[in-house]
């Protein structure tokens, strides 16, 4: 009897941290019952289920945790494993398309959107999946592949492929993904600017852009050996002689 108050009292402390996690980070939550959002809510639904689907796995009950992973596949859009450990906290927005692999290892208060798959890479064996930890944010569509570690406070931004560890409160955009600081520290905690986001690839690109500009502008201005500026057009090359190597 002590053993099942203590399981319901569990549960009961889980489902209050996902709803509060739900009103926090989910803007349409607030103001919405905690019925409501047990009740309508999938991202709710597949922590609850996968908590149960990992209870059972841990205790060696065949086929039941895969049988209701598969189920909560089919009803919600995410798909996590039975084997995966997932931390307090833990909110998944919308939820289609979300994956998360059998040795993926999340901690606590992370935020996943749409579309992330914390996958692996080929065949092996072992951990081969991502360890995600605390305070992190991973945007929709995001790709972490393998066993990488992603570090507190990280942020990684929406469509970005993952493929090495990302460090401590660091911004990743990209693909593959590029750590940036944000002010030297990325914000603690969840956080939705996805559209201020830095991208290095861009700012290399304007930089070389820039360069040429100013290459062209003293290629232009240079003098010629009579102290005057080249104003003679360049003349076309030579046409090279004998057989036409296209065969024509």
């Amino acid at each position: 009897m002590a053993a099942a108050v203590g399981i319901a009292r569990r549960v009961a402390a889980e489902v209050r941290r996902d709803v509060a996690a739900a009103r926090d980070r989910d803007p349409s939550a607030r103001g919405v019952s905690a019925v409501e959002i047990v009740a309508t809510w999938p991202g709710v639904h597949a922590l609850l289920s996968h908590r149960l689907a990992h209870a059972l796995y841990e205790n060696d009950v065949p086929v039941l945790p895969r049988g209701l992973a598969t189920l909560t596949r089919a009803l919600t859009g995410i798909e996590i494993h039975p084997a995966a450990e997932i931390g307090e906290g833990l909110f998944i927005d919308h939820g289609a398309g979300v994956v998360i692999g059998e040795t993926a290892k999340i901690g606590d208060n992370v935020t996943l959107y749409q579309g992330v798959t914390l996958g692996g890479t080929g065949f092996v064996t072992g951990k081969r999946h991502p360890t995600v930890q605390d305070n992190v944010t991973i945007g929709s569509g995001a790709k972490l592949l393998g066993p990488i570690t992603v570090g507190h406070g990280a942020k990684v931004g929406a469509n970005t492929v993952v493929i090495t560890d990302v460090p401590p409160n660091t911004t990743v955009v990209g693909n593959p993904g590029h750590p940036v600081r944000v002010e030297g520290r990325a914000p603690e905690g969840p956080d939705t600017d996805w559209i201020h986001l830095p991208d290095p690839v861009a700012e290399a690109i304007e930089g070389l852009a820039g360069r040429i500009a100013a290459l062209e502008q003293r290629v232009l201005g240079a003098p010629n050996g009579n102290g005057a500026k080249a104003t003679e057009p360049a003349k076309p090359l030579r046409a090279d002689k004998g057989r036409d190597p296209a065969g024509g």
